[in-house]
């Protein structure tokens, strides 16, 4: 029965393929936009995520002479996220719902040459978890691409900002909403789904790039029919597909009990439909896992060579868990799919039965070294990871900080956690001084790397957290998290930091300390630097080598957007999305106080509205020498 679910599947596949015209790449102007490093066409400038870019106009000599060249208020409140896209002369950039688009022209003083108002209904920014964010845009086959916060896909003409196609995605009347970049690649737009928190059963979309046609569809949760696992998922590492990698103590799921991990040798390995098998009896809802959350809104690369697609999965609903015994796959996992049929060629969960909200979401980045590609991801659960990224080996599984308490280590044969049982968390009881906090040593904020350093550039959160779970029932459309929170500093007396790491070993190169969680995305360039934005509205330079201060600038509101930079007429270009918000600064923007509200940002963030008005005010700044 499984076999013939797994061979419908792929005959799904094999039919849509052969339904569509065979095109090696339909976004040839966005391969031959990135091979030119004056433009940033794609959210993270390549499809490797490095955030690198060759431009070496503004070094360690001059940095300190950047100056303001231009600023845009985007008119909109709230956090902005991610970054505008450069193509020749064009600057395409988004802002926070309502997700208008602006096209400016680079060549007529940023004049506006189009812009583009979605009609969303406001109703769906209740069902937004954290903050009316979006992480920008995708570009290819002469279109704009904007995914909207209520599930609409929307094809622009990159020209005239005619709308080509639209197509939706997620239906926001169940709380499944949108927050992530469209990501193009060859004749593929892929999109995610965020719904978590309230038992939305999430999933990662290719659409055609021509038409929007759905190409194809993988779930987080289910059947490996449905998640889309064949036969060859995980051939190299069969322990990643465990049917149950911990054994219960003092009864696992009740108050004073834990997990230990199981010896490898009595692990059972590899199993099916473990989508099904690891959501044990009794759940909150009937099959938890047709509610079972693990959504998907990073940063996504994509490996040429092997035609590899990689991304990671969000928490298990809900997040009380008591109430889902089991390992619940394949939430928390980190998958490499095949950009043509979707099919997972491996997959590693990174928090087993998660317990704190470590969602693993985050971006994945590619970096090659000794004539290998590696796939490099920084958890929220306080872990780096290093794959060798065509098979899924686990190289290394590091600390980020040594304040990670909720486990002593990661086992790299089968990657499960050895959790500490003094951390495990039960419903009605309250757990204290658990590190990192539910948001993570990161979050949404994306890390960058330099081929020419050979280091990872990451920024940090420095939270700690109490947490309980409670009772809450699902009902379609209304939140769903079972749990309180609060958050606080860690032992280094600060909320975030921001730190290099070598990538092959996941050891720390150096670290600055930030007062509040470096929520902005980092870039790095051919000249050793390194550059990133802090809540408390400070942009930033420093010698990638060192970790040292060059250069830094006050903008209007705190950042929460990635850095990014661009030529246009031979002056480089370095800029930077401001505005408050995601889930650090929601609260702050709600005028939300009580310590747990907005899930304990309102109380460890509090200090924020000492350097920001609310709601946070949008905007773009540009600075050149």
């Amino acid at each position: 029965m499984k076999l013939n679910k797994i061979k419908l599947a792929l005959g799904f596949v094999t039919a849509a393929a052969m339904a569509m015209p065979i095109v090696a790449s339909a976004a040839a102007d966005q391969e031959k936009a990135m091979k030119n490093s004056a433009n940033w066409a794609h959210p993270r400038g390549q499809h490797d995520n490095q955030a690198y870019s060759k431009l070496t106009q503004i070094n360690k000599g001059n940095v300190k002479n950047l100056k303001a060249a231009w600023t845009l208020s985007t008119g909109v409140n709230r956090g902005h996220e991610g970054s505008p896209l450069v193509i020749g002369n064009m600057l395409y950039v988004h802002t926070a719902f309502p997700n208008n688009v602006y096209a400016l022209d680079l060549n007529n003083n940023q004049k506006v040459v189009w812009s583009y108002f979605p009609k969303q209904d406001p109703s769906v920014q209740a069902v937004l978890c954290c903050d009316n964010v979006n992480r920008g845009l995708g570009f290819g086959n002469g279109k704009i691409f904007l995914q909207q916060n209520d599930g609409n896909l929307v094809a622009l003409n990159a020209k005239t900002g005619a709308k080509v196609w639209s197509t939706l995605n997620t239906d926001p009347k169940v709380g499944a909403t949108n927050t992530n970049a469209p990501h193009v690649i060859k004749d593929k737009v892929l999109t995610g789904c965020s719904g978590a928190e309230f038992g939305v059963r999430c999933f990662i979309a290719a659409y055609n790039i021509e038409d929007g046609s759905l190409a194809w569809k993988a779930m987080s949760t289910g059947p490996d029919s449905e998640v889309l696992i064949g036969a060859d998922f995980n051939k190299e590492n069969p322990l990643f597909s465990a049917l149950s990698v911990y054994e219960d103590i003092n009864g696992g799921n009740t108050e004073g009990g834990s997990f230990k991990r199981i010896p490898n040798d009595q692990l059972q390995a590899p199993v099916a439909d473990l989508g099904l098998k690891t959501w044990l009896k009794p759940q909150a809802v009937k099959d938890g896992w047709q509610h079972g959350g693990g959504s998907v809104w990073g940063w996504w690369p994509y490996d040429a060579k092997t035609n590899l697609v990689y991304y990671g999965t969000g928490n298990p609903s809900v997040w009380n868990p008591d109430v889902r015994p089991g390992d619940n796959k394949w939430s928390m996992t980190v998958f490499a799919r095949d950009l043509d049929t979707g099919m997972a060629r491996w997959g590693m969960q990174m928090t087993p039965h998660d317990e704190w909200d470590y969602d693993g979401i985050n971006e994945v980045i590619l970096f090659d070294k000794g004539g290998k590609t590696y796939a490099w991801h920084h958890d929220r659960n306080g872990f780096a990871y290093t794959w060798v990224a065509s098979n899924g080996t686990l190289v290394s599984a590091e600390k980020v900080h040594p304040f990670v308490n909720w486990s002593t280590g990661i086992d790299l044969k089968s990657g499960v956690p050895q959790k500490e049982a003094a951390h495990s968390t039960h419903q009605d009881y309250n757990t204290k001084g658990t590190c990192p906090a539910a948001l993570g040593t990161k979050d949404q904020q994306p890390a960058a790397y330099s081929p020419k350093t050979g280091l990872i550039y990451s920024p940090l959160n420095h939270v700690c957290m109490t947490y309980e779970p409670v009772e809450s029932k699902y009902v379609a459309g209304q939140p769903w998290v079972g749990a309180t929170l609060t958050m606080f500093a860690g032992p280094d007396g600060v909320m975030g930091g921001f730190a290099a790491y070598d990538p092959m070993t996941n050891k720390k190169v150096w670290y600055n300390k930030e007062k509040f969680s470096a929520w902005g995305g980092a870039l790095t360039t051919a000249s050793d630097l390194v550059f990133y934005g802090t809540l408390d509205r400070w942009f930033k330079a420093l010698d990638a080598k060192s970790g040292k201060e060059l250069w830094k600038f006050q903008v209007g509101s705190g950042v929460i957007g990635n850095a990014f930079t661009y030529s246009h007429k031979g002056k480089q270009h370095v800029g930077v999305l401001s505005g408050i918000g995601g889930w650090a600064g929601v609260a702050m923007n709600l005028g939300l106080t009580n310590d747990t509200d907005a899930l304990g940002a309102a109380g460890g963030y509090k200090e924020l509205t000492k350097y920001n008005a609310a709601p946070g005010g949008g905007a773009l700044t540009v600075f050149a020498l």
